[in-house]
């Protein structure tokens, strides 16, 4: 997802570029500046909002983006009014003091990973996260968190507080995975379904979507075929492990759109290794002579799927896109 900053004083557009200039590109990159103030000059490599902070709000908060205010946690909270809906789909949510003081995740700090998007800002300019999830400051299991570092969906989100409140009151959470039916009642199973009793049903994402397309590929236009793609092989995006392609497409607008808005990781993988993928597949000449591998989306797509993948789906091609998608063999634990 886009991570989008907003300041409203110059001390604010300082801690932004402060941020900014520490990113070194792995842990986080470099966060969208936006500047809403009366002045008339903001600083380089930041936009101007024009309207105000909760039309800037609702319309990034809708997008997906995470959200990071610097200045009063009052501000934030005004501005979010009745966007909230879901702890599961709610975008991350974090506010910065201006004096860049305090870090604080307000909203999705588990599943939108705010949490974990606190502690590295915090790090970066030397302020305190301020973690206010119980299972944090009460350093037990969080199993929203194993769902989202697992590539797990979770599919009951009663089960959660359920979950969670046997970790805070120090009783054992028992998990099982599907190669292992329960003999006696869990708490967590790792399944596609189950008849067991269980409070809470994790299913792993089962499919990679290899993708390749020609440069600087409309955006919209590759979503509606990775969404049609997916409908017509009755496919939910949630049950998508990962997008896959070759690394000279990783940066397509494209593919970071995709990942951006549906939270899905990309892998991507060079051509000399695209060559070892094990199988038969779709060759193109063209393809051979633009990136030095004759075919992205079916190799790329068994790659990303791992040993014992199956290609569902071999290559598909509309207007210089091309899509194939693998299923995973089974879950392995992160």
């Amino acid at each position: 997802m886009k991570k989008l900053a907003i300041c409203f004083s110059k001390n604010g557009a300082k801690i932004i570029e402060k941020i900014n200039e520490a990113c070194d590109g792995k842990d986080i990159t470099p966060l969208t500046a936006y500047a809403l103030t009366s002045s008339e000059e903001i600083p380089d490599g930041f936009t101007r909002v024009e309207s105000d902070v909760y039309k800037w709000t609702s319309d990034n908060f809708i997008e997906g983006n995470a959200l990071i205010f610097v200045g009063a946690a009052g501000i934030a909270v005004r501005a979010l009014s009745g966007l909230p809906k879901d702890k599961l789909s709610d975008c991350p949510v974090i506010v910065i003091d201006d004096a860049g003081s305090f870090v604080i995740p307000i909203l999705s700090g588990h599943a939108g990973s705010a949490n974990k998007l606190a502690e590295i800002i915090a790090s970066l300019i030397d302020a305190i996260p301020v973690i206010t999830t119980s299972s944090d400051v009460n350093d037990v299991f969080s199993v929203d968190t194993f769902a989202v570092e697992n590539r797990l969906t979770i599919t009951e989100k009663s089960g959660i507080k359920k979950v969670t409140s046997r970790a805070l009151e120090n009783k054992k959470v028992t998990l099982s995975i599907k190669d292992y039916p329960p003999k006696v009642p869990v708490d967590v199973i790792i399944a596609d379904e189950t008849d067991a009793e269980h409070l809470l049903l994790l299913k792993p994402k089962k499919y990679t979507v290899g993708m390749g397309m020609k440069k600087d590929k409309d955006p919209s236009e590759v979503e509606e075929y990775f969404l049609n793609t997916l409908k017509e092989n009755n496919i939910d995006v949630t049950d998508i492990y990962a997008l896959c392609t070759i690394d000279i497409k990783e940066g397509e607008p494209a593919i970071l759109n995709l990942r951006d808005k549906y939270r899905i990781p990309v892998l991507s993988f060079d051509a000399e290794l695209l060559k070892k993928a094990p199988g038969e597949y779709t060759a193109s000449e063209f393809v051979r002579e633009t990136t030095g591998v004759d075919n992205v989306c079916e190799r790329s797509a068994v790659l990303g799927a791992g040993t014992g993948y199956e290609l569902v789906l071999k290559k598909t091609a509309k207007d210089g896109m091309t899509i194939a998608i693998a299923k995973r063999s089974g879950f392995k634990c992160i």
